[in-house]
């Protein structure tokens, strides 16, 4: 790859993934408050397998530079921007705009990176980590004894979720197929085959007094039997619509049937508490407060693998020009942990 130059990755309209486009141009300039990262590590996650379809359900339109996150060096400071910055290794939460060799970041929307995580270590946590924390531990609460259910246990958000549920002290199901069981068990995971039958039934085996929390990427009639899933006083914290990524019409329609569900849930007198999380909530009302909290919770996240609570799950690294090879791997559901792109 050309160290000279833009290297980006176009996503042209709902393609096949072999119909990516690479562009190649002028490195970007750090304008005032801005920053230039030449990204070491970008990843590949669910949210780019719906932009691929239309179906991620604020998506910018056609054509853009997906990629949610990244991992890089600051290369250039823009105008009132700490020169110290500049050389450092920092993580940033973009939504698009990742898939490229040098990305124009907000200064104040970059976190450091510790040195004991390598760029692609660090780049498995990012958006992974921010969402299993702040779903842990700022949505449901979890505490130390209690037993939690994660859908997708093996996935790249559920293994983080799992892993920093263990560490908090908890007892976690996980629901993953057959061939991650190993995997999960090793992580002290009790798992769930969800390709053998009736899950609810499974679960309420494992979890006969109900479950404290819930956490549902799955989304449809998954979200129904998490709910019911719950114990007294239990939380649910739906995240996704994975189950409708391949199906047509709207693509907000999804998101709002669940948004209502959870409205509805919690008007019941039953003690049990339901939500839908969504990453940038709050950033629209305070861009300094969400900003102050996605460094606290990534920080805390990385200070988390430093410990050894959280092991960064690597599935497969490929280089930038092979994205559509990395998202097709993605798609294939075959893969344990997180698919990340290098220059």
């Amino acid at each position: 790859m050309d160290d000279e130059g833009l290297v980006e990755v176009v996503l042209p309209g709902i393609v096949a993934p072999e119909d990516l486009e690479v562009r190649r141009g002028a490195v970007p300039e750090a304008g005032p408050g801005l920053v230039v990262v030449a990204m070491e590590a970008t990843g590949v996650s669910f949210a780019e397998q719906q932009m691929r379809r239309g179906r991620y359900y604020d998506q910018p339109p056609f054509p853009f530079v997906p990629g949610y996150d990244l991992v890089g060096r600051v290369v250039t400071a823009g105008a009132g921007v700490d020169p110290g910055l500049v050389g450092r290794r920092v993580a940033a939460l973009v939504k698009v705009g990742g898939w490229a060799s040098h990305v124009l970041v907000d200064a104040e929307d970059v976190v450091p990176v510790p040195d004991h995580l390598t760029a692609v270590e660090a780049e498995t946590l990012v958006v992974n980590g921010i969402t299993a924390w702040q779903m842990l531990h700022r949505t449901a609460r979890v505490r130390a004894g209690q037993t939690v259910l994660v859908h997708g246990a093996s996935g790249g958000v559920g293994s983080v979720l799992a892993q920093l549920a263990r560490a908090a002290g908890a007892t976690v199901i996980g629901t993953a197929s057959a061939r991650h069981h190993e995997a999960l068990r090793e992580l002290g995971v009790l798992p769930v085959d969800y390709r053998a039958g009736n899950v609810a039934e499974r679960v309420r085996q494992l979890a006969p007094g109900g479950l404290d929390a819930v956490f549902d990427h799955l989304g449809g009639r998954s979200v129904t039997d998490s709910w019911n899933l719950l114990g007294a006083g239990g939380a649910l914290v739906a995240y996704g619509s994975a189950s409708t990524r391949d199906d047509t019409g709207s693509k907000q329609l999804p998101v709002l049937k669940i948004l209502a569900r959870t409205l509805l849930w919690n008007t019941l007198p039953n003690g049990r508490r339901a939500s839908f999380y969504n990453i940038w909530a709050g950033r629209a009302l305070s861009k300094a407060a969400f900003r102050a909290r996605l460094r606290a919770d990534l920080t805390e996240v990385f200070a988390a693998a430093g410990r050894g609570e959280v092991t960064p799950r690597i599935a497969a690294q490929l280089p930038l020009t092979r994205a559509a090879d990395a998202l097709r791997l993605a798609e294939s559901g075959t893969v344990t942990g997180k698919i990340v792109l290098t220059p």
